[in-house]
């Protein structure tokens, strides 16, 4: 050791061991929590924005957000719409979240929703179930607990989107009535 240097501190071993181990980012689906409160306020991390028509999607094995194609239709994103972190569904993702709120945010941004639905779906013969949710944090809807607290068009708005933005790709979707909180909650406690 060079004359006049100190020895440099030694790091906390499990800042070390915890480094050592980590090889990629954190995974948006595995690492991040759901949520101390869930079923009922739960973390929501969002793939695609508010108005837009590029279909962001969850690459498994990265756990970044990836571009997976543009809607083929005129039809965008009635709200945020991602997945809740740490669930795991019968088609083998994550539990589906639509998430109603003020603004848009940035795909791979996550945060706090509370379910005010569900609203089953069947997707190419597969069930793909939604949940309806609100951001717990957005002043203008965390007051809400139950679908029926939506206006009949906003309802009307995310079944047409959902019904509607993959027939230009001549696939089959197929939506049923919606469900309420309690039945939601209870999808996610199931998928975690």
């Amino acid at each position: 050791m060079a004359e006049g240097k100190k020895d440099s501190p030694k790091l906390n071993q499990r800042m070390v061991s915890s480094l050592s181990k980590r090889t990629a980012a954190a995974h948006s689906w595995h690492d991040l929590e759901i949520g101390p409160e869930a079923p009922l306020i739960f973390n929501a991390v969002v793939e695609i924005t508010k108005g837009s028509k590029v279909k962001y999607e969850l690459d498994k094995k990265t756990g970044m957000i990836k571009v997976d194609r543009i809607l083929y239709s005129s039809v965008v994103y009635p709200h945020n719409y991602g997945f809740v972190p740490r669930t795991l569904c019968e088609d083998g993702d994550p539990i589906d979240v639509l998430v109603l709120m003020q603004e848009p945010v940035i795909p791979g941004c996550f945060l706090r929703a509370k379910a005010i639905g569900l609203m089953p779906m069947i997707d190419q013969g597969e069930k793909d179930d939604k949940l309806i949710a609100v951001c717990v944090d957005d002043p203008e809807y965390r007051h809400l607990n139950d679908l029926k607290e939506l206006s009949p068009h906003r309802l009307a708005e995310i079944r047409r989107f959902f019904e509607d933005y993959k027939k230009n790709e001549n696939k089959e979707v197929a939506v049923n009535d919606f469900l309420p909180p309690e039945t939601a909650q209870a999808a996610i406690k199931h998928s975690m």
